[in-house]
């Protein structure tokens, strides 16, 4: 049975179907990769959103937390009942994009998974160093 309420959620997802890639629109580095992602997802499963755009975020049965998703690029299935950050939304994007696919069942190897989070978390962290802000615009607070 449909309720008014679900009506209402199927209504209100831009992206029905489609896992929803939630990143910094505010980051050169995210929108680069959002750029790469684009390109590599040939049969047009994801959909691309700024996290920062709060008032819009997919329906998700997981919290997403606005401080959160701009730690980390955030991707929330299709279904809406898993919302995957960080290196573990790349390792899923990976399986769902034809010229990377391949990649996807090394991204499982014992150690790969340390070390792919250590990289992701690191990158993450120095995003804004990485790549340079237009007057200090992309800047997040720093933590003490």
């Amino acid at each position: 049975m449909i309720t008014a309420e679900m009506t209402a959620l199927k209504a209100a997802d831009p992206a029905e179907g489609k896992g929803v890639v939630l990143y910094d629109g505010m980051c050169p580095l995210c929108q680069r990769g959002v750029r790469i992602l684009k390109k590599l997802d040939w049969f047009h499963q994801l959909h691309y959103q700024d996290c920062r755009d709060t008032a819009n975020l997919p329906p998700c049965a997981e919290p997403l937390t606005p401080s959160r998703l701009l730690e980390e690029m955030h991707v929330v299935t299709p279904d809406r009942q898993r919302a995957f950050a960080g290196f573990n939304a790349f390792r899923w994007m990976a399986w769902r994009l034809p010229p990377v696919c391949w990649l996807a069942p090394l991204l499982y190897v014992p150690g790969v998974p340390w070390v792919g989070h250590k990289a992701y978390l690191w990158v993450a962290k120095n995003r804004f160093d990485l790549v340079p802000c237009k007057d200090g615009v992309c800047q997040l607070p720093r933590r003490k």
